[in-house]
């Protein structure tokens, strides 16, 4: 492999890495609370970044509501506790929220919606949601990782010792189990994101700690968008490639595929067996197509 090609993998991934919406918002909102960082609350350039990029990120989020409100009335996973479902329908339920009123005060900062006091009103009650839907994710991963810690302990019992990390059911938990700590420590640290924007302990919880405390979380948010990128092997360019090496993709995708590679096949399968006319070789075309 040779350091041109290393290079152009790397190049694809960032592209790939950039694509996506999410991230964007995110590397924004490291900017963002950077800025609040530096500024620690006192007029000069970094606040006015601080500003600035807090209302451009909410251009990122029109309309992001809809997530949230497909995950409030979809079904859960069999098994899964009532508390925590309860908790998981909160969370989608008071984010949702927030993500919609926060539309209500981008509105309001670009000109658009005039009263002032209202938009101030709703963008503080959008900020409660928000802290309450970290709450709630804070008990979630709370709760999942009890459940995981219990079912490994239970996979160690069953396992000698020299087996568990080569069993891929236990090495599966592990990593499952790990990412669930990680967005335990986010959603606990969006806690204080949101105490310090709040203002509910504003000698404790300063500008300057709100700050520290959001690109901490902006760039857990950022490797966590990450984990769906295709490895580098996938990006490199293969003399014998075929469709087997090509990475896999998204459910939705893969059966959209699967289904125009089956339609072409039968296309070119009645195109090579028989003698067709020109209406029927439009017609193929037109599915292909």
């Amino acid at each position: 492999m040779s350091t041109l090609d290393a290079t152009r993998a790397e190049l694809a991934l960032i592209v790939l890495y950039l694509n996506k919406a999410e991230a964007r918002d995110k590397i924004c909102r490291a900017i963002q609370y950077g800025s609040k960082f530096l500024s620690d609350g006192q007029p000069g350039t970094a606040q006015n970044v601080d500003k600035s990029t807090s209302l451009a990120r909410k251009v990122f989020r029109l309309f992001k509501f809809v997530n949230d409100l497909h995950g409030l009335i979809s079904p859960v996973s069999q098994g899964t506790p009532l508390p925590l479902v309860l908790l998981g329908k909160s969370k989608n339920a008071l984010l949702s929220t927030f993500l919609f009123l926060d539309q209500i005060v981008w509105l309001g900062r670009s000109g658009i919606y005039k009263n002032k006091e209202r938009v101030d009103l709703i963008g503080r009650i959008s900020l409660f949601c928000w802290m309450g839907s970290s709450i709630c994710t804070t008990l979630v991963e709370v709760g999942e990782l009890g459940r995981l810690s219990a079912s490994v302990k239970k996979l160690e019992k069953e396992l000698k010792d020299g087996e568990k990390h080569h069993n891929e059911q236990y090495r599966a938990k592990l990593k499952k189990s790990n990412e669930r700590s990680l967005a335990l420590v986010k959603s606990a640290m969006d806690i204080v994101v949101a105490v310090g924007l709040l203002q509910l302990a504003p000698k404790k919880v300063t500008p300057r700690v709100t700050g520290a405390f959001g690109v901490v979380t902006s760039l857990i948010s950022c490797y966590q968008i990450g984990y769906g990128l295709p490895t580098k092997a996938y990006l490199l360019p293969n003399p014998r490639f075929n469709f087997d090496s090509s990475p896999p993709l998204l459910p939705p995708f893969a059966s959209l595929n699967s289904v125009a590679a089956s339609i072409t096949t039968k296309a070119k399968d009645k195109l090579k067996t028989r003698a067709c006319s020109a209406q029927e070789v439009k017609n193929v075309i037109s599915i292909i197509i």
